[in-house]
């Protein structure tokens, strides 16, 4: 009797969607994070981008532990769909083009070792670190870029990203972007949301503005129509009476 074997499974590989740890040490860091997400988001609305942060980046297949997660990371060429994990061989290969980590004492040597060589042989383009409370940076807001291989200090000032055609800088401890062009800061999603309440509000004031303008128009056309009615009628009565005075004469 032959006995067939069964062919072994394939061994099934997790891939953690969180360590367990906090977005962000305080809540400065958090926003610092949120804003930056936003803006990425809304600067590149047209284009064929992905942003996120904090998300776990798998770069090695049947490697759990080959991962990173940048607190805010721009792949270009990738659909911006929501994602529990981006696993790098289901992305056609791609890895992030810009990374942005918000540092801290806790951070640090994470921030400034191991994440950009890893960055670094993942081809990442450029890489800038920000730290928010001036606690071991100088100057608080530094850049990257690749070239062969090695990350050399961007040296412009204000710092500029060619990948992104924007330029980064440290406005009150926080970390705004603006387009070099236009010299427009992009918007937090608080600014956002007021710059649209303020064009509703300026909408409905124009609005308003029109109506009363219509009614006063049509006011004054009631008031001409009166008073010419009222010439008409002075005029028949002058008329008539002239006729009159004629007759008895």
């Amino acid at each position: 009797m032959t006995t067939l074997e069964r062919p072994a499974r394939a061994r099934r590989v997790h891939y953690p969607e969180s360590d367990g740890k906090p977005m962000g040490e305080t809540d400065l860091h958090r926003d610092l994070i949120t804003d930056l997400i936003f803006a990425l988001k809304w600067f590149l609305r047209s284009t064929q981008a992905y942003v996120a942060g904090n998300l776990f980046i798998y770069y090695e297949e049947g490697n759990p532990r080959a991962a990173v997660a940048p607190d805010v990371f721009v792949v270009l060429g990738v659909e911006q769909r929501r994602r529990r994990i981006f696993q790098t061989w289901r992305e056609g290969g791609r890895a992030p083009d810009v990374v942005i980590e918000i540092t801290s004492k806790k951070t640090r040597k994470d921030d400034r070792e191991r994440k950009p060589a890893i960055y670094a042989a993942l081809g990442v383009r450029e890489y800038f670190i920000f730290d928010p409370h001036g606690e071991y940076l100088e100057p608080p807001l530094q850049g990257y870029r690749l070239v062969r291989g090695v990350y050399e200090p961007i040296a412009t000032d204000p710092l500029r990203s060619e990948v992104l055609n924007l330029e980064l800088r440290q406005e009150d401890g926080m970390l705004r972007l603006y387009h070099p062009q236009t010299g427009e800061r992009l918007p937090t999603s608080d600014e956002e949301a007021q710059a649209r309440r303020a064009a509703e509000a300026a909408r409905l004031a124009e609005e308003a503005a029109r109506r009363a303008a219509e009614a006063r128009a049509a006011q004054l056309e009631a008031e001409v129509a009166r008073l010419r009615a009222e010439l008409a009628r002075l005029a028949g009565a002058q008329a008539a009476l002239e006729s009159s005075s004629s007759e008895e004469a």
